[in-house]
Formats: C-alpha cells, sequence, structure tokens
C-alpha cells in the first residue's frame, strides 16, 4: 500500500507545486489481520537472490573503515538467537529488555524477538541502575539483552528483578559467550504469525513530565509510521534501488532505544531494504560529518540539539559550504524533539544544501505532523502539517477545534478524515489504565505539546503545556526565546524557564551554555570573567529584546557548562523549573 500510492505520487511530481491536498485527501490505510515486523523489516529481504549482497547494518567504527552486515546475515543472526530464547523459556507476549548501543546485534536482538511474537523492550545505555530497575521492574522483563560496558549496571540490579532469569551478553572479547552459543543453534526459524494489533515494542517515555511510563506499541504501528517517514526524508525508499550509486543509505545519532532511533531510524530503514549506518561512539559534529561524508548519507534524523552544536562547530566559509567541505551526498534531513527554529533552519539550508524537515510526533503516537519539502513547501519554524493518513487539529479543554492563531493541544483522532482507524496509534500504556484514558478526549489522543494552527493548515509548535508560563501577565513560549538567544554567536544552546517573582508571578530567566570559539576567546582575554559575563548578559538581553516583544527577553541570564537532558535529547526544563522553585523557597 504505502509502496505504491507513494510510487504514483513520485512519477507524477511537479517540484514547483505543493501536492499536499491531493496527497493527505487521497491517501487510504490497508492495514492486513495478521502483520509482523521483523518479516516486513528483515525475512523478505533475506529470501531474494541478491540478500548476500544487499547491506543491512554498515558499522562505522573510525574514519574509513566499517563493516557491513546483509539481510542474509541479518536474518541468520536473528534465527539463532530466536532458537536460543526459545530455549532458555521465552515465549509469546514475554518482555525482552535490550540493553544494546548502535550496532549489528541490536537490529539481530530486535528481529529475533519481534519474529518470536515477545516484546522488545528498549533500554538505553545511558541508564543508571536504578532507571534499569524501575523499567524492568515494572514491564517484568525475563531476558536482558546487553553487552558489556551494560553488565555492571543490569547485574546490579538483577536481584531486584525476580522475574528477570536471563543476560545474554554480546562481547566482542575472546569470552564472546553469546556468540558462541548461537553457533550452536539452527539458522533456521518459523515466524510466528502475530496479528497487527499484537505488541510489538514496550518503549518508556522520557519522562519530561513525571515519571516514565511503558507505552505498548503495537506491530500495526510501523505502517502508521511509514507516511511520516517516506515524507520526512522526500520520498525514502523511491531512490532507484538497482542504481548503486543513487541507493539510500541512512544514519541517524539517535539512540536505537528510544522511538526516534527505533521507530524513526532503524525499523523504517530495514523496511525498505537499504543500509542503516550504525555507530556506538559518542556524537561530535566532526565525528558526525566525517562519518556521512565516509559512509555517503543520503538521509538522516538529527535533533536540534545536534544540528545546533554543529552551527556553531561548522559554520562554513566564503570559499566553501559544510557540504562542499565534507563532499556530503544529503537528500533529507528529519528534525524532532525539539522546535528546529529559524537559525537552524537557515543553517541546513546554506551549508548543508538541505531544507530540514521538521517532525512531530510521541512514543504513543509517532510521526503524526511535518514537512516534505519534496512535494510540500515548508516554513521555517513550523512543525509542518499533519502526515497523510493522520486526522491532526489543535483542540482546547473542551476538545473543540481552535481558532487560528490560537494555542491549543496538538491531538490526533482515532480516525483518519476517511473514518478509518489510524493505526499509529498505542495500544495503552503498561500496568496504568487510569493514565491511557487520561490521554483521550473522545476519540482525541492528547499530545500535552501546545501549537497554533495557521491559515494554510501548517503547526506552529509553542512548547509543552508545562514548560508554557506567564511572566508579569504574558504567556511565553520557551522555544521561541531559546531559537533567539542561538542566533547569537556566542550561544550554543538555551532553555528559557520562569523564575518565581513577588511582584510579576514569574520573570523570564535563560540558562545559556556558550559556545566553543567564544570561550577560547574569552580565555585569552585579560578582561575579569564578572565582567565579560555582565557585557555578554547584556548584549544576550538587547539581542533578544530586538527581536521579539519587548516582556519575552530574559531578566536573567545563568551561564551553565551543559543542559540538563533526556536520553531522547530534550532539554528537561522541568528540572530548571524546580531548580528555581527550590532556589525561592530558600530565598523565603
Amino acid at each position: 500500500m504505502i509502496d505504491k500510492r507513494a510510487k504514483t505520487v513520485s512519477q507524477n511530481r511537479d517540484n514547483k507545486s505543493d501536492h499536499y491536498d491531493c496527497i493527505y485527501r487521497q491517501f487510504h490505510w490497508h492495514v492486513p489481520e495478521f502483520f509482523n515486523v521483523a518479516e516486513v523489516c528483515s525475512r523478505r529481504w533475506a529470501t531474494r537472490e541478491n540478500a548476500i549482497n544487499n547491506v543491512a547494518v554498515s558499522a562505522y567504527f573510525t574514519e574509513k573503515k566499517s563493516d557491513s552486515y546483509s539481510y542474509k546475515q541479518l536474518q541468520s543472526q536473528a534465527n539463532r538467537l530466536s532458537n536460543l530464547l526459545t530455549k532458555r523459556g521465552v515465549k509469546r507476549g514475554d518482555r525482552v529488555a535490550i540493553v544494546l548501543p548502535q550496532r549489528f546485534e541490536t537490529a539481530v536482538a530486535y528481529i529475533a524477538v519481534l519474529q518470536m511474537g515477545a516484546v522488545a523492550m528498549p533500554l538505553s545505555m545511558l541508564f543508571g541502575p536504578d532507571a534499569l530497575e524501575f523499567r524492568l521492574v515494572d514491564a517484568a522483563a525475563v531476558v536482558a539483552i546487553c553487552d558489556a560496558e551494560a553488565l555492571a549496571n543490569v547485574q546490579a540490579v538483577r536481584a531486584s528483578c525476580p522475574l528477570l532469569r536471563d543476560c545474554l551478553v554480546v562481547d566482542d572479547g575472546p569470552n564472546a559467550e553469546l556468540a558462541k552459543a548461537l553457533e550452536t543453534q539452527s539458522d533456521q526459524f518459523n515466524l510466528v504469525d502475530t496479528r497487527a494489533d499484537d505488541a510489538a515494542v514496550l518503549i518508556y517515555t522520557s519522562g519530561t513530565t513525571g515519571p516514565p511510563k511503558g507505552a505498548l506499541i503495537p506491530h500495526r504501528a510501523l505502517i502508521g509510521n511509514l507516511t511520516g517517514f517516506v515524507a520526512s526524508q522526500n520520498w525514502f525508499g523511491f531512490d532507484g534501488k538497482s542504481n548503486t550509486s543513487t541507493q539510500a543509505v541512512f544514519w541517524s545519532p539517535a539512540d536505537w532505544a528510544w522511538t526516534g532511533g527505533l521507530m524513526d531510524a532503524l525499523l523504517p530503514t530495514l523496511y525498505f531494504g537499504r543500509p542503516i549506518v550504525a555507530y556506538r561512539g559518542r556524537f561530535s559534529p566532526d565525528v558526525a560529518l566525517q562519518l556521512m561524508r565516509d559512509c555517503g548519507v543520503t538521509h538522516s534524523f538529527i535533533f536540534p540539539t545536534a544540528l545546533k552544536a554543529m552551527m556553531k562547530a561548522f559554520p562554513g566559509s566564503a570559499k566553501a559550504t559544510v557540504r562542499q567541505q565534507f563532499k556530503l551526498k544529503l537528500q533529507a534531513i528529519m528534525s524532532a524533539g525539539e522546535a528546529v527554529g529559524d537559525a537552524v533552519f537557515g543553517y541546513c539550508e546554506r551549508q548543508l544544501g538541505v531544507r530540514p524537515n521538521e517532525m512531530f510526533g510521541q512514543t504513543e503516537i509517532n510521526y503524526v505532523v511535518g514537512n516534505c519539502n519534496k512535494h510540500w513547501p515548508s516554513k521555517p519554524g513550523s512543525m509542518g502539517k499533519g502526515f497523510p493518513g493522520h486526522n491532526v487539529k489543535v483542540i482546547d479543554d473542551a476538545g473543540q477545534e481552535c481558532a487560528v492563531n490560537v494555542p491549543g493541544d496538538v491531538a490526533v483522532n482515532r480516525f483518519d478524515i476517511h473514518g478509518q482507524p489510524d493505526p499509529v496509534f498505542f495500544l495503552g500504556y503498561w500496568n496504568n489504565e487510569g493514565a491511557t484514558i487520561a490521554k483521550y478526549t473522545g476519540d482525541w489522543c492528547r499530545t500535552g505539546d501546545i501549537a497554533t494552527r495557521d491559515n494554510e493548515g501548517y503547526l506552529w509548535y509553542q512548547g509543552r503545556s508545562d514548560d508554557m508560563f506567564k511572566a508579569a501577565g504574558y504567556r511565553i513560549g520557551p522555544g521561541e526565546v531559546e531559537n533567539c538567544l542561538v542566533k547569537h554567536p556566542a550561544v550554543a544552546n538555551a532553555a528559557v524557564v520562569p523564575k518565581p517573582d513577588a511582584a510579576r508571578g514569574a520573570v523570564v530567566k535563560a540558562y545559556v551554555v556558550l559556545a566553543p570559539d567564544y570561550v577560547a576567546g574569552r580565555a585569552r582575554s585579560a578582561k575579569p570573567t564578572c565582567q565579560y559575563d555582565e557585557d555578554l548578559i547584556a548584549e544576550l538581553q538587547t539581542h533578544v529584546r530586538g527581536k521579539l516583544a519587548p516582556y519575552e527577553y530574559p531578566k536573567e541570564i545563568e551561564f551553565v557548562d551543559a543542559l540538563p537532558m533526556t536520553t531522547t535529547g530534550k532539554v528537561q526544563r522541568r528540572v530548571l523549573r524546580l531548580q528555581e522553585e527550590e532556589r525561592a523557597r530558600r530565598r523565603v
């Protein structure tokens, strides 16, 4: 369904026209009764004649060095792991924790678990013992698959996880016990015939607004993701696959243990039988650009925080753009997690050679709003429009659609514009029926994110509902102020929160991370640091006051080395807001 319709649109394309209305109205979902993510992402490609030559995962290590694994190898290893897990007592519906970085074995683990009818439970390598224990106990996980780096944290909590029977360790060294165990298993496995509504993934929310909740994702949700993936990647999958010089190659720094890495990168890339690059190292702007150059990356998902870092580290020059310097082949960049803003948008367009497609979604209902510069024009700073197949509105507290330019909650209806069920929806929160019920107003699933709609149907992100605040009677959306701050050459990143104030209720406060070049210049200066900071604060305040409304400029600025971030790359404004509230209590 997705392939046939997308191909028709691609063949009839006129790059100078806006085809959104036509594509949106004509799109229909077709969800089969039986559907398995592992079958469409690996097994079907592994049975083709060229499966041994068709690269599934390219593991990047150092400059111009990588190991490539074919779809045939992916399926063969997944079959062996499925057989091993079966012998270890894993049954259909059991939760299997996967605590692995971007690597070939991670893809193997997902395919193995999903084709068994078990439930994959992604866990970040950044989680400490407490975070792991909460999720392992809450989900009643029976097996954990991890590497040597994560083993200590998993072992530290095993005594507190009575249902966790086994821990399989992926090790690159001579004592690679899992690899040896897999060699003894058959490379044949009979796929479990799952229904489209069966649970596939249990993935925990990032916890930006409270304790994390486990969102249970069905197999059909991958189908619901595909329209957004194809559109935001400028029609990914229709790239002349037979011609290797134009074949799509995907990479994202997003962790495969969260929705952005799993559902926006790994699984949809495998669905289209294309190669995805796996890189285990820490993100840095220079490594990212070198990797994209060496691996010939054509499509990517890069979150705004990373793009801001690239913008500050590699601004380009009069002689050559960043695209020219690194010989980039980028055809599309999707960005999500935070508002992109026009500063980052302009950098991508001028220096990386592509207009970014901003996207919006959540773990519970992913890939529902966004842009596709190939078929409808994006507006710098806009979230975009509802992707084909998703009925998206901005609604008020009563569930009624808000008027143009009136802020409201972004919500998605259970049914598309043709009255058919939207497959993107999660099944509910794990063991938390109350939270599931509270997520809905009738058939509308609320995101908790505030936006406005303009007269052309584009949505404009205002912030999380709990991130919005009033200062001196004015409603403040932190994203707009943060976007303005990062346009200043001294600022690498910023977070805006309310600071309690007895007279005005709250004032605008900004936490600012300075750009590396600015810090280096300050170190060479003979001027005292305190005076340097006072001058810069005044300069930044004037900068914002001259571009936004007078009430939006930060009355107070605090310089920090880093902002608190979730494992998914989002700024935790809640942490800073609570910090300001605690400081206010101490002052009183």
